[in-house]
């Protein structure tokens, strides 16, 4: 193979000539430094890479390397708790090395090489293992067990197994011979290409529900394990936050949160604020299940692209160990932007607003990577992938938005109006929707005593037939309407201000069981109910208001403990015992 030389270099992208034999998503080492590329095209003799660290310096003539390999990731103990920039390499470690600045050509450094962890492994010679097979376990930390595998496409008989201790992620633990008698050695880590999705055995159907504690999710727009969902909002709606609080308080049992081109300070608040954390299900530190992966905008724009990618595939990987992964996008309209920026040095033919015509198909292909799986080993995992949208001004119909909304099942509309008067989540009830209210039926019905679907429903259309009236309102005032619709306006308020606005701040209410969202729920219906029958016997709307009433209903959510459901039996007498008077006193009225 001739050695490839550079040609030219326009901002990360890199066209170097004599490069015939070089491969399309093939990993180089460009110029004197060794910046690390990956060839995006070949045209004759031609080829064009995109590089992931600053090109300031190159010069032309310098050599272009060849890997052999293809832009990877390295997947094995050291991962969890770890900060990762775009191309899976160690922030704090090369900060330690080399400063608060990271400085070109460092080369590939991922997992600690050095580390010993201490292994069991549950394997013996002459067994037979297939692809997948779980042989071995390292405790990660205190919460995640780290399940070494059989890489893919391996299968056979152990020849040679190393004994329980304490290794670095270079030992050789297992010598597999194959069918037609290669020997593979197995080392406890991986190496997989980040553009290519990992098998599975199969997938299967979603029907669980991701439980994030959140009320006008849970309820309203169910996240599914496995599922795809996007959070669409202009500047300052909450996308960031909102994505905070799933991380915080879903169940699933890791976390990858990637920093995908947002400013920053934002990112900095994460790095800040998650070491901190206590997980709400396991008592013990939120990064103790979390993956930070930060490539903030000020960072190369090519590794900001290949960040996604990186951050699927590692939740790919530990979903194979039988785990559910939730994987936040921060956002992947920066991603995007970072897409137009190397389209559009690349010269290429652009589509709708400067992106480029393949967007749709990146975007599909970044989502069609979730999924609730039976996985080679035999276990069951997922990867549920929640993506945020920031279209500029808060215009849906922008392209991001708009294909976005095509791939996803979960749209999940965040409202300026809304966050400026202060309601979290600030998530517009009547242009989100969830498609997954169907899968989730048996869910609800086999975790709750009753049947939250048509609540939800019901619910659902009231505040829709509220918003109508509201802009009858608007025109001639509260006063012309009829009393009926004067309690929809009433309840609507309650449901609004109770149920769906909820305060992170609160001890109380920034986590809420499945099991109290559903009682909280329950009482609103029945302060509607009630307050129906009694408009039916003419009590006036302004008794059936009752602010004392009212208001223990909306501050049920701060008054009773998460653990203490018994209180709603008590709020629901007192509601049934007020209503009842009514009725009783103007049904002898009548």
């Amino acid at each position: 193979m001739q050695t490839a030389k550079i040609k030219s270099v326009d901002g990360p992208v890199v066209v170097g000539r004599n490069m015939s034999d070089y491969k399309i998503r093939e990993m180089v080492l460009v110029g004197e430094q060794k910046l690390i590329g990956e060839v995006i095209s070949i045209e004759g003799d031609l080829g064009t890479i995109q590089v992931y660290e600053e090109t300031e310096g190159l010069k032309r003539e310098e050599d272009i390397i060849s890997t052999g390999a293809p832009l990877s990731v390295k997947l094995g103990p050291g991962m969890i708790t770890n900060i990762f920039d775009g191309i899976q390499r160690p922030l704090e470690t090369i900060k330690a090395r080399h400063g608060s600045f990271m400085p070109e050509g460092i080369g590939l450094i991922s997992l600690d090489e050095e580390k010993l962890w201490d292994v069991k492994i549950s394997v013996h010679v002459g067994d037979y293992l297939k692809q997948g097979e779980i042989f071995a376990t390292v405790p990660e930390t205190d919460i995640i067990t780290h399940k070494i595998m059989v890489p893919p496409g391996v299968s056979g008989e152990v020849v040679e197994v190393a004994e329980d201790g304490k290794y670095n992620i270079e030992k050789v633990l297992l010598k597999i011979k194959d069918e037609i008698g290669n020997i593979h050695e197995v080392k406890m880590y991986q190496n997989w290409p980040v553009r290519i999705p990992r098998p599975v055995s199969e997938r299967l159907p979603i029907e669980k529900l991701l439980v994030t504690g959140q009320r006008v999710f849970d309820v309203f727009f169910p996240i599914a394990k496995g599922g795809t969902t996007a959070i669409p909002g202009g500047f300052g709606t909450g996308k960031t936050m909102t994505q905070h609080q799933i991380a915080k308080y879903c169940d699933a049992d890791i976390i990858i949160y990637i920093g995908c081109g947002e400013r920053g300070n934002e990112m900095t608040e994460v790095l800040e604020d998650f070491p901190k954390l206590i997980d709400p299900n396991t008592g013990r530190a939120l990064m103790d299940r979390t993956i930070l992966i930060a490539n903030t905008s000020n960072m190369p724009v090519a590794a900001r692209e290949a960040s996604i990618y990186t951050g699927v595939t590692m939740a790919e990987y530990f979903r194979d160990m039988g785990y559910h992964v939730a994987l936040m996008g921060d956002s992947t309209s920066r991603w995007a932007e970072a897409l137009r920026e190397i389209s559009g040095r690349l010269e290429e033919m652009p589509a709708e607003e400067g992106y480029p015509a393949y967007l749709p198909s990146r975007i599909a292909g970044f989502y069609e990577r979730a999924g609730y799986v039976k996985t080679l080993g035999g276990d069951e995992g997922s990867v549920t992938l929640i993506g945020a949208v920031s279209p500029a001004g808060g215009d849906f119909s922008e392209p991001v938005t708009e294909n976005t909304k095509r791939f996803v099942n979960v749209f999940l509309a965040l409202d300026k109006e809304l966050a400026y008067s202060r309601h979290y989540p600030a998530i517009n009830w009547l242009n989100s929707y969830s498609g997954y209210i169907p899968l989730l039926k048996n869910y609800y019905d086999n975790r709750l005593d009753g049947d939250l679907p048509d609540l939800r429903i019901k619910y659902l259309d009231l505040l829709h037939k509220e918003s109508k009236l509201n802009e009858i309102v608007m025109l001639v005032g509260e006063d012309v309407l009829p009393d009926d619709e004067r309690l929809v306006l009433e309840i609507c308020r309650v449901i609004k201000v109770g149920f769906l606005q909820q305060n992170a701040f609160n001890e109380i209410d920034t986590f809420v069981p499945l099991e109290k969202q559903f009682e909280m729920l329950k009482t609103i219906d029945n302060l509607y109910e009630k307050g129906k029958e009694a408009i039916k016997l003419k009590v006036p709307i302004s008794i059936i208001r009752n602010s004392e009433l009212y208001g223990k209903v909306i501050n049920m959510k701060y008054d009773i403990e998460n653990d203490n459901l018994k209180e709603f039996v008590s709020l629901n007498n007192e509601i049934n015992d007020f209503y009842d008077e009514l009725i009783s006193k103007y049904g002898d009225v009548e």
